[in-house]
């Protein structure tokens, strides 16, 4: 198994937590195509940083769809994975992601409160207009944050973790997500990404007790370079 440059990609470690930025192609737990996941890969780096014998731990926290990078959470002790699941759990761990879509949304800043519902067959998620049993409550929060000649930047805060919510969310008000293809994006993206980065994290350390601020790098891409880059050029002016 090659874990060569995955140190690279570590955003944060300790004994209780690693965090990495993940790629857009890798899966983070096994599944029917074979491929091995990023929790195999980690256990295996980890296995070798710290010359472990035996089997490592490594608890999956949260999951982040395969065509989607960024920064992604995994405990390293049964503790802090109880600790980290309550945190979800309970809203306590704050996400905000980065999408490029086509066209930008009116508003320009809003809230997203919809109805969710999953089709497991196409593996897929759906606005409902009304709540049923089937349905589960799906929030976020957007701004407007970049343009370029053809596509817009947001700001994604997500208040619920549904399955594919941010797509279904963004794609139900004409925003579908740049390459995706699922939720109604018209090309798809040569590597099979779609542009949803991961972008921020923050939360109180389980264990530790002190506060936790991730920010992830972003893919290296024409589209994301030429937004990282008007971003900096903002601040710096």
């Amino acid at each position: 198994m090659n874990v060569n440059n995955i140190d690279q990609r570590i955003l944060y470690e300790d004994n209780h937590l690693l965090i990495i930025n993940k790629r857009p192609s890798e899966i983070v737990q096994g599944d029917k195509t074979g491929d091995v996941p990023m929790s195999e890969k980690l256990k295996a780096y980890l296995k070798l940083k710290y010359n472990k014998p035996g089997e490592v731990f490594l608890g999956v926290v949260h999951r982040l769809d395969r065509p989607v990078s960024g920064a992604l959470i995994f405990a390293r002790t049964s503790k802090s994975l109880s600790r980290l699941n309550e945190l979800i759990k309970t809203g306590n761990v704050h996400k905000r992601y980065w999408a490029v879509v086509k066209h930008a949304p009116d508003p320009e800043s809003g809230r997203l409160v919809d109805h969710l519902w999953r089709d497991e067959a196409k593996n897929k998620s759906f606005v409902n207009p009304e709540k049923t049993s089937k349905t589960q409550l799906a929030e976020l929060r957007y701004s407007l944050i970049g343009k370029s000649r053809d596509y817009f930047l947001l700001d994604v805060e997500l208040i619920t973790g549904r399955h594919h919510q941010i797509r279904a969310q963004l794609a139900h008000i004409g925003c579908p997500i740049k390459g995706d293809l699922k939720y109604g994006f018209p090309r798809s993206n040569p590597d099979g990404s779609i542009h949803l980065h991961a972008r921020a994290l923050s939360f109180i350390h389980p264990v530790k007790k002190e506060q936790i601020e991730i920010l992830a790098p972003l893919p290296d891409d024409p589209v994301w370079n030429y937004f990282n880059s008007l971003k900096q050029q903002r601040s710096d002016g």
